[in-house]
């Protein structure tokens, strides 16, 4: 079994482990919030600007012109279409972090659990010693009144 200070250690580790795991997923999900922002952004710039496209549209547009429009509508949806990947990208990455994190929990869950039963273990070994340390004592002590005469 090992000793105490060595699951110390391993005890220690894994919480620290926990932490810094704990503290990239923060660091992740504020990198998600400001990829969704900014997709966000792109979606609602797009839609204005094919709004404006229309309006265009119905007052009389040059054939130059409405192919600058629909070229940079093509330009937001390319941009559109890659933060939508950064954001999927980002959200795997998440997943992953709690995974990991979930077993660094596990496995301070289970250093914690034999860190425990070794504290039962040496509680019971001291009692059993306790109590043959008295049984002990008990019987000189008997001996002596009842053998001394």
């Amino acid at each position: 079994m090992a000793s105490a200070s060595s699951l110390n250690t391993l005890i220690q580790l894994a919480k620290d482990g926990a932490d810094q795991i704990g503290k990239r997923l923060q660091q992740l999900s504020a990198e998600r919030k400001n990829a969704e922002s900014q997709l966000s952004m792109l979606d609602v710039y797009r839609l204005d600007y094919a709004e404006r496209l229309q309006k265009a549209t119905e007052n009389g547009l040059s054939a130059s012109n409405y192919q600058n429009f629909r070229q940079f509508i093509a330009t937001l949806d390319e941009a559109i279409s890659q933060q939508n990947k950064i954001v999927a990208q980002m959200d795997a990455q998440i997943e992953d972090g709690r995974q990991q994190w979930y077993a660094e929990k596990r496995r301070l869950s289970s250093f914690e659990a034999l860190q425990t039963r070794q504290i039962r273990q040496q509680i019971l070994r001291d009692n059993r010693n306790e109590q043959r340390a008295s049984d002990e004592i008990s019987a000189t002590m008997y001996r002596r009144v009842h053998y001394s005469h």
